[in-house]
Formats: C-alpha cells, structure tokens, sequence
C-alpha cells in the first residue's frame, strides 16, 4: 500500500480528522504525527495535504426540518405508537422520563452524524437515535431537553 493509500485509510479511520481537513483547520506536520503511517512526518504531512486539497468543500448535509420536543419519552413495552425503535427497544411517549427531539422535513442520514457529534460536543449524553424517512430522533436525559434542542435545531431547524 503506498503512503498516500495508508494515509487516506489513517484518516478514514478518524472522522473528526477528515472533517477538519475538508474545513481547512488542520496543521498537517501536526496531523501527521498523530497517524500510525509508516512513514516520514513530513512526507505524511505532504500526503494530508494532497488529500485535502481533493475533498469536497459542501457541506456534509443539506437539511431542513422543524424540531420539536416531547417528555416522558422512555422504553415502551405495550402496543404504544414508538417514536423511534432501535433493535428491539422501542421509545415511546409516557413510557419513561426522558426527552425526545423530533426533527421532521428534509433530513439526510448525514444529518444525524452531524446531530451527534454537535451533542457529543455540548456533553449532552444521547440515549438512543435514529434518522429514517423525514425524521430524526434523539432521546436524551429530560435535563438536557433544551440544550438538545437548540443543538438539533442549529444543525437542522428552519
């Protein structure tokens, strides 16, 4: 594998990585010593650069969705309509004491990513999510209701 695939794959492996390099913030000498590349600091950095420079510059996600929030979101298990069901755990409103934000309009799955890693960085702690046809879920604490979804709304809301 030539450096420049190992590189590529090295960043691949680190999304927050490749989404700094596709916003043009990164120190490449700096990047360059963080990755497991067999290889010169400086010819790795050279590889970063060259992989940047052919990244798109649009945005991850092109989204749009009204967002709302519900409490007393929790686990159902009854015949409860589900706002969201994850493998076999289902949520659903007056089945516990979380929080669910509900986007609906034009999502992508894209958007989620962009949703969680704007979570993770307000340290807001998610539950459960979910994005399918025009909608996004994400439970979260009942604390954190309004953080998430000023959160959610700055990533998707109109």
């Amino acid at each position: 594998m030539s450096l420049a695939a190992e590189t590529r794959d090295a960043v691949r492996a680190r999304p927050f990585l490749y989404d700094a390099l596709r916003a043009g913030v990164v120190n490449y000498t700096a990047a360059a010593r963080t990755l497991d590349v067999d290889g010169e600091t400086d010819a790795v950095a050279t590889a970063l650069r060259r992989f940047a420079e052919e990244l798109p510059a649009d945005p991850a996600h092109d989204s749009e969705a009204r967002v709302s929030m519900r409490s007393g979101v929790g686990p159902a298990e009854g015949d409860e309509d589900p706002l969201l069901v994850v493998g076999d755990t289902r949520y659903a409103d007056g089945s516990g004491s979380a929080t669910a934000i509900v986007a609906t309009g034009a999502l992508s799955p894209a958007a989620l990513g962009d949703v969680l890693g704007r979570l993770r960085a307000a340290d807001v702690h998610v539950e459960a999510a979910g994005v399918g046809h025009e909608t996004l879920v994400v439970v979260v604490e009942r604390r954190d209701g309004p953080d998430a979804v000023r959160v959610v709304e700055g990533a998707v809301g109109r």
